[in-house]
């Protein structure tokens, strides 16, 4: 019997992803509508206005100034949702497990390697240790208690400097605590540290240490948030 034919998977149009993405941080900012429309609002007064000072006077001129003031103005809306989502996505995730490894996944950028898995979790609490790699070195996150992750996090940096002798290796905890990192300030955090290893020598560094990591689909997975559920969606 022939196999029936698989049908792709049907993705959102960008009108779906822009309801999504309203909806989303409608939730967290019950003003949102109000501000949205007074971003619109205010870019056709300015629009209509500059029209109206541009010298010689006519009606057409008015027109097109407004029609472009309302582009503006739905720019202007489009961004802010987009970083109102942000901030609302932060404040969702902030203190559940798997945080650390949605924020490494999805907002570093393509200068840095990283995944939503950890490489290192204890099984018994949850603490679980995540790994980037780009060119201010490797950075390793903690996330749980500070106490019970010294273990993991010794482990990992000792693996590390075997196999990259000299390249930087940061620890970063997870928090709200002294010399901790919030969960918003985390990509921030790791984008600001001082480029140390070039793009030569940064896939051998990844290559090195991959190769002494624990296989990530051997590890148990902290119980909390599906990053792919948390993660605010973004109008393409």
């Amino acid at each position: 019997m022939a196999a029936r034919p698989t049908a792709p998977e049907k993705r959102p149009n960008f009108f779906s992803q822009l309801r999504t993405l309203f909806t989303f941080t409608r939730d967290a900012y019950k003003w949102l509508p109000y501000v949205l429309a007074g971003i619109v609002v205010l870019g056709i007064a300015l629009g209509v206005g500059i029209g109206f000072l541009i010298p010689p006077f006519a009606i057409w001129s008015v027109i097109l100034w407004g029609f472009t003031g309302l582009l503006a103005g739905i720019l202007g809306a489009m961004i802010t949702m987009t970083r109102l989502s942000t901030k609302a996505m932060y404040r969702k995730i902030d203190g559940m497990p798997g945080a650390a490894g949605h924020v490494l996944s999805t907002s570093l950028g393509r200068h840095w390697q990283s995944s939503e898995m950890p490489v290192g979790v204890n099984p018994r609490t949850q603490e679980a240790v995540y790994r980037a790699i780009g060119r201010g070195g490797v950075v390793l996150v903690g996330e749980g208690s500070r106490g019970r992750l010294t273990r993991l996090v010794n482990e990992e940096r000792s693996k590390i400097q075997r196999v990259a002798s000299g390249v930087p290796v940061t620890v970063l905890y997870l928090g709200h605590g002294d010399d901790e990192v919030e969960v918003k300030n985390l990509a921030s955090a790791i984008k600001s540290l001082p480029k140390k290893v070039d793009r030569a020598s940064m896939a051998a560094v990844i290559k090195r240490v991959d190769s002494v990591s624990q296989s990530l689909a051997s590890l148990p997975i902290p119980k909390g948030i599906d990053p792919t559920k948390a993660r605010a969606p973004r109008p393409r």
